[in-house]
């Protein structure tokens, strides 16, 4: 999930003497994609962890994309360890071999975890989505489904929506009444994309484009958009001050983030243990207690407070009328779609 970070450059976690790994060329440096989110890493795991080892740890932001971690390899100059990225980025740079192959058995976490939540080359970070919301003070009967949110005759005033076509067309072809199911295969063919860019015809004239996870509640508080996509987490830390911004469960759009470790990380095993460490239990009880994104460890969700997991978007009640993002898709259909979006967007 990209989410442009409140913090500029690397930040100095935490400083403390010694270490159990012994001596680095530099110090452990982690990852996120910043924001609320980057927030609730901090305070659940990496101010833990670094305390706990008596380690430097170094914190950065990322916005997404593999140029970086290109780069890095190929010169042999690794300045990052453990990043967080996107299902389908994961699978390219895995292939591409920017990423450590880790035999993520061998983790003490991964008895009490989902197996589903591992990959060659990451283990699961979070589940999120993207999902509808409005201002319930200003809005009593608002939208409840994508349809809704196309309905501007009902409910006039500007729609935010994530300015990619990933996470933009499948909501697209919902709104035009394409089944959760079919979404994708329909989305493949060229009369499907021609629908779901016929379908966004339509609301252009009203879309407000966001591009950091934090513009559309922003906007959505000064009034500047009537409802807007949006991720769950930012919603519910608007709700923690004073927001009164519903999460429309209903045809969420939910994927998973990822863990993974830079090839030649000079901080290799540390790196491994910091990723053991996030994905153990008491770890991620606090994480999903901080904020409402899913996590792998099935032990940590089990002795969650039921309201706690009333407002994950992995809640069995909130997968029922959910579509997994299909990172596969994207990575086969990715850059034809992303030029056609950027042309429309253009125009």
């Amino acid at each position: 999930m990209k989410i442009s970070g409140k913090l500029t450059g690397a930040l100095m976690l935490t400083a403390l003497v010694g270490t159990s790994f012994g001596a680095h060329a530099r110090d452990l440096t982690v990852v996120g994609f910043g924001g609320s989110v980057q927030d609730a890493y901090r305070s659940a795991y990496w101010e833990p962890y670094a305390a706990e080892k008596g380690i430097k740890f170094i914190e950065d932001t990322t916005n997404g994309g593999l140029a970086k971690q290109k780069a890095m390899v190929e010169t042999g100059n690794v300045t990052w360890d453990v990043v967080q990225m996107e299902e389908d980025e994961l699978a390219i740079a895995c292939s591409e071999g920017l990423l450590a192959d880790v035999d993520w058995a061998t983790l003490s976490s991964y008895k009490d975890s989902d197996p589903a939540m591992f990959t060659e080359c990451g283990v699961g970070a979070i589940v999120w989505s993207e999902v509808l919301t409005f201002d319930a003070d200003k809005i009593k009967d608002g939208p409840a489904s994508w349809a809704d949110f196309w309905n501007t005759e009902k409910w006039p005033g500007k729609r935010g929506l994530r300015k990619t076509a990933k996470l933009t067309l499948e909501l697209a072809l919902m709104a035009d009444g394409v089944a959760r199911a079919d979404v994708y295969k329909v989305l493949a063919t060229p009369e499907g994309q021609d629908r779901a860019f016929a379908k966004l015809d339509e609301l252009k004239p009203d879309i407000q484009w966001w591009e950091s996870g934090a513009q559309p509640l922003e906007w959505l508080a000064a009034g500047s958009v009537t409802m807007t996509a949006a991720f769950n987490g930012r919603i519910t830390t608007a709700q923690g001050e004073g927001r009164n911004f519903p999460v429309v469960w209903n045809q969420q759009l939910y994927s998973v983030d990822y863990w993974a470790i830079i090839n030649d990380s000079p901080n290799h095993d540390q790196a491994v243990d910091l990723v053991d460490y996030m994905n153990s239990t008491a770890p991620q009880k606090r994480f999903a207690e901080t904020i409402p994104y899913g996590i792998a460890n099935q032990k940590a969700m089990a002795e969650l407070d039921p309201e706690v997991l009333a407002i994950l978007p992995s809640a069995p009640d909130n997968l029922k009328e959910a579509i997994k993002l299909d990172s596969g898709f994207w990575i086969d259909h990715g850059q034809e779609l992303t030029e056609r979006f950027s042309n429309w967007v253009a125009r």
